[in-house]
């Protein structure tokens, strides 16, 4: 099948390169230079498991919206609809609420559909891109010609592992509002994987789609709320307890996010909490639960830096700035987030990642050094003798003459 892309950025191209290793034909239009560079030259610029080896021997090619809609028979829409920097979480939540900015998915969709009306095309147009329910009855259909068959199809993945997480998926999720176009994109999802197709309604897909990722935040939330009781509680230890809670995968569900640390970060988690704890204040329920999550992140991490500068010696150095170890992005990193709290407290660090960075020096001098992000790298480091180690994620080993303080593990 010839698939076509609307916005080919960090979910689409490698969304893209997973349909072209399964034999389809892609071809693309993004309007950023950096995505026109990126695809020209096959330097990936971020960090994502397979796109960078599959890039350099594809032949997707970057194309005009004309020669697009021309050689398509199918067409994602994978365009950002983004929050203000201020609502991705590396920051202290504001006093206002914002739903998401959809005026790059409004623009993109307008002209595609331009473009299939000027070419009396009809096209299964799928929408990939992250939107609050009733969004796209409201904002999106009215300006859609009978051109643009119109599903919302948003994607379950991580940025780092999009590939494994688009042909390996838990379900494919779709909002249907006609028929015809859903049929056919269920026929093409058969030749990706054999994941149970989950037909809906729009609105219901929208709802499912951000109440899946609030609820990642909230079992992150939950989980480093005990790991704070840890670590005032004689004889206790988070591993221990969770280890439990991960046994029982009746009611539990799983064990995935089920490990104390910092709170959840990247471009999907902090944002859709607060958005939905915006739609929670529209629609005057009486209890805003998301804004309750966002709240705990923040004050976890608030107690995280009064650890850090209660064991403070010599200089502070915050170890990792992506929101995960399996990437590069930074995008709502709770290392940001820390990094900010400790600014406001006046108390001066350093900050290193050596995927963000690249390689860097320790030196020789006493340090408090906070492991911000769990990178494996960190572990491999001839830390300063005399020097503190604060480890939320309990996985430094021991060095010699140097405190590690795990947080969430007390001994007697």
């Amino acid at each position: 099948m010839n698939v076509g892309f609307m916005g080919m950025g960090k979910l689409g191209l490698p969304v893209a390169l997973a349909i072209e290793k399964k034999g389809h034909k892609v071809i693309g239009y993004d309007p950023s230079p950096q995505v026109q560079e990126t695809i020209r030259t096959k330097e990936l610029p971020y960090k994502e498991a397979q796109a960078k080896e599959w890039l350099k021997k594809s032949n997707i090619q970057h194309k005009s919206v004309q020669q697009v809609v021309e050689h398509s028979d199918i067409i994602f829409v994978p365009i950002q609809t983004p929050h203000g920097d201020k609502f991705e979480g590396s920051t202290r939540i504001p006093d206002e609420r914002e739903d998401f900015d959809y005026s790059y998915l409004i623009d993109g969709l307008t002209e595609l559909d331009n473009e299939l009306f000027q070419q009396k095309k009809e096209m299964t147009v799928v929408v990939i891109s992250t939107v609050l329910p009733g969004t796209i009855r409201k904002h999106i259909k009215p300006l859609l010609s009978e051109y643009t068959k119109l599903c919302y199809n948003p994607f379950f993945i991580a940025m780092g592992t999009t590939i494994e997480d688009f042909l390996r998926p838990e379900i494919i999720l779709f909002g249907v509002d006609d028929e015809e176009a859903a049929r056919k994109a269920k026929k093409f999802y058969r030749t990706i994987n054999h994941a149970p197709f989950y037909e809906t309604t729009i609105e219901n897909a929208e709802l499912i789609k951000v109440t899946y990722n609030t609820f990642i935040g909230t079992k992150i939330a939950f989980v480093n709320s005990v790991m704070e009781m840890c670590h005032h509680l004689p004889n206790t230890n988070v591993d221990e307890v969770m280890n439990a809670l991960k046994m029982c995968n009746k009611r539990i569900i799983s064990d995935k996010y089920l490990s104390g640390g910092m709170g959840d970060g990247g471009g999907c988690h902090p944002r859709d909490n607060i958005a939905l704890s915006w739609l929670s204040d529209k629609l005057d329920m009486s209890f805003n639960w998301f804004d309750n999550i966002m709240k705990q992140r923040e004050v976890q991490t608030d107690w995280l830096a009064d650890i850090l500068e209660y064991n403070k010696k010599g200089k502070v150095v915050i170890l990792g700035k992506s929101f995960k170890p399996e990437t590069n992005i930074e995008t709502g990193s709770p290392a940001h987030l820390l990094a900010n709290i400790l600014r406001e407290r006046n108390i001066s660090f350093e900050h290193y990642d050596p995927y963000v960075d690249g390689d860097f020096e320790i030196g020789h001098e006493v340090c408090t050094f906070f492991i911000a992000t769990k990178h494996e790298d960190f572990n491999d480091i001839d830390y300063p003798k005399g020097s503190v180690i604060i480890d939320p994620w309990r996985y430094i080993g021991d060095k010699q003459g140097v405190e590690v303080i795990r947080i969430g593990e007390r001994n007697l």
